[in-house]
């Protein structure tokens, strides 16, 4: 029996320092990287890891779209003058705007025509196999939190002049997806420049158990099958963050950005308390865990996974919608782009200190500065490090 596999092959380059595509990090060490896919047999498969410039083979799983907790148009006469998490985070009190930094969202695609993203230079990939542009909002939403301008005056974005962005569509119009699409994305992001990667996505494996179901599998059978799935893509995305990383030291490994994930019921139960998914929670991912208002301070959502790396602003966020307007959603899809708009002003900050960027300086920088006085209890089994904020 075969089946569809993803395969990452790392070779030596023929050519000169920095010619042509090569994955960020690549270019120091004389390599390139390709991920491609392939309908493999037991044998096929074992040949092809002998294969010396195949670094990991895994089986593809689905992917989803980490979909909000809530989703709501925001009304005339219920416009807000920002949105909470612009002063909650500290960009409010910073010079700092992001110039000159590149950042890439992997999601939904995102509305162009949005007042909120005018001047910026947005170059979008379609993964997904229905085309680019957004249908859903998910994508525009998370965008807007990272860069967008103020929509009839209200301050939604972290990094308001980012002039770059590469939009990576990874899911179908349907709303489905898969890992393979993930990686390629991700190549495609590092191969033209992204200094940050921000991702609201997650592997399916409750999903892919219930799919399994429905054709027919006893659900012992159906988790085995998924947890191998789960596993061949933790060490997959393992392995491409490798590659990522080994680019860093010299400015061309982009910082990954992640969200922990929506499936806690904390207020169900205080411990029904589900850890960060994939790929959040592979080697090298910043991942990021919800917070909400609350009167004795912040506090974790009732819905965000734990064991994340840091916290941010994720329920109740105003940020772009479809159409020119602007929506509020719920989610730890929201708390991710407030951490990769924070990067930005890392990033951006970096530079005007006189340093040389790189990923591994800014998630540094950006853990050190992240702080548990905001938080009206904290928990490190909730988030490791603590509420992340911008440079001071």
């Amino acid at each position: 029996m075969q089946r569809r596999y993803a395969i990452l092959e790392v070779k030596k380059a023929n050519r000169s320092f920095g010619a042509g595509p090569t994955i960020a990090g690549a270019k120091t060490s004389g390599a390139e990287i390709k991920v491609h896919d392939a309908e493999l047999s037991e044998k096929e498969l074992r040949d092809t890891r002998r294969n010396p410039d195949v670094r990991d083979a895994g089986l593809i799983m689905p992917i989803r779209m980490i979909k909000p907790v809530t989703r709501n148009e925001v009304t005339a006469g219920k416009v807000p003058t920002a949105a909470w998490g612009i002063a909650a985070v500290g960009a409010d009190h910073t010079e700092l705007d992001g110039s000159d930094v590149v950042v890439a969202v992997l999601d939904t695609g995102i509305d162009k025509t949005h007042a909120a993203f005018a001047g910026v230079d947005i170059e979008q990939e379609d993964f997904g196999g229905s085309g680019i542009g957004d249908n859903d909002g998910h994508g525009t939403h998370c965008a807007g939190t990272i860069f967008g301008k103020d929509v009839a005056g209200v301050r939604i974005g972290i990094a308001r002049n980012i002039k770059q962005a590469l939009i990576g569509k990874v899911f179908h119009d349907n709303g489905g997806g898969d890992s393979f699409a993930v990686y390629r994305a991700m190549q495609w992001a590092a191969e033209n420049g992204a200094n940050i990667i921000s991702m609201s996505l997650g592997y399916d494996f409750p999903g892919m158990v219930r799919d399994l179901q429905k054709d027919g599998y006893p659900v012992e059978l159906a988790t085995s099958i998924a947890l191998e799935h789960f596993k061949d893509n933790l060490r997959m995305f393992d392995s491409v963050m490798t590659v990522l990383e080994a680019g860093r030291p010299f400015g061309r490994g982009p910082m990954v950005v992640a969200a922990s994930g929506n499936e806690s019921e904390r207020d169900r139960d205080p411990r029904f308390r589900i850890s960060a998914s994939l790929p959040s929670s592979a080697k090298g991912v910043i991942s990021v865990a919800a917070v909400r208002e609350n009167g004795a301070g912040l506090e974790i959502s009732s819905f965000s996974n734990g064991r994340a790396k840091v916290c941010a602003p994720g329920q109740d966020i105003v940020s772009a919608a479809l159409k020119q307007g602007l929506s509020i959603m719920s989610g730890t899809s929201m708390a991710c782009p407030h951490v990769a708009g924070l990067a930005a002003l890392w990033w951006q900050s970096l530079v005007k200190s006189g340093s040389t960027p790189n990923a591994e300086k800014v998630i540094q920088r950006m853990l050190a500065a992240t702080t548990t006085a905001k938080m009206g209890q904290f928990d490190p089994d909730d988030v490791e490090n603590g509420f992340a904020m911008a440079p001071s």
